[in-house]
């Protein structure tokens, strides 16, 4: 089904997408600011790059975490992401795009379950036969379906389940960030920090209690802003599999 290899496309490039968000604050820019001698706090002493890197660094040592928010993919569009996942490649949550609909995905281990709604499948299912949309629609609407994470339709979903893969590009990050102010995210205590590329504007949240992992990233661009929501850090993936009403892919 040619919405269905859409489908998996696009959730490769949404959590490329998350993770560049991120990555990108500690790519480019051209600000700093030294932080005086005297300035007291978890991050006393140091530059806004020196503690993006370090929540860089923080983060990308992660087993565990969720994403949260939306991100534009110039391909697909907008895209939106409520996951979760850790480095022993479980993963579950919801991923969207373009306000088109929406999948439910939860890969415990080496099956991937898959719940497509309506509206998606139509969707991704542009440009097809009127007959094969209705088929796939009638089939999988609305309804768990199964499949092994080494099949064709799932091996790159299972794959954006590996946190361990996702984070391996932060790794020896640069930054130039500048500090901000300091604020709240969803009640953690954190550290404003802001760097630019160009007419873009990141703003990123870094945990000012407990380690300094990255909270939220903000990105501006034209007047809008976008944003993702880190957090759930080494706490357990819940990806309990459905019971009921499960089609299984793989014997069709």
């Amino acid at each position: 089904m040619r919405h269905h290899l859409r489908l998996r496309r696009t959730a490769i490039a949404a959590v490329c997408l998350a993770t560049a968000a991120t990555a990108g604050l500690t790519a480019c820019g051209s600000e700093n600011g030294k932080a005086g001698a005297a300035e007291k706090g978890p991050f006393a002493g140091m530059s806004g790059g020196e503690i993006a890197e370090k929540a860089v660094d923080t983060t990308s040592g992660a087993s565990s975490l969720s994403i949260k928010g939306e991100v534009t993919d110039e391909a697909s569009g907008l895209i939106s992401l409520d996951m979760a996942m850790n480095t022993k490649g479980k993963c579950a949550g919801t991923m969207g795009m373009n306000k088109e609909g929406s999948i439910e995905l939860i890969v415990p281990g080496k099956t991937v379950y898959m719940k497509y709604d309506e509206k998606l499948l139509r969707a991704q299912s542009k440009g097809e036969p009127k007959a094969d949309v209705e088929a796939a629609v009638d089939m999988m609407a609305d309804r768990w379906v199964k499949t092994r994470a080494t099949s064709a339709d799932a091996k790159e979903i299972a794959a954006f389940c590996d946190l361990d893969v996702l984070l391996a590009d932060f790794k020896g990050t640069r930054s130039a960030a500048r500090k901000g102010g300091t604020t709240t995210v969803d009640g953690t205590p954190a550290i404003k920090l802001t760097e630019s590329d160009g007419a873009t504007k990141y703003t990123l949240y870094v945990a000012t209690k407990g380690k300094p992992y990255l909270l939220k990233v903000d990105t501006k661009k034209d007047g809008k802003v976008e944003s993702l929501t880190f957090g759930d850090y080494e706490k357990p993936v819940k990806t309990t599999p459905p019971t009921d009403d499960v089609l299984d892919l793989d014997k069709l």
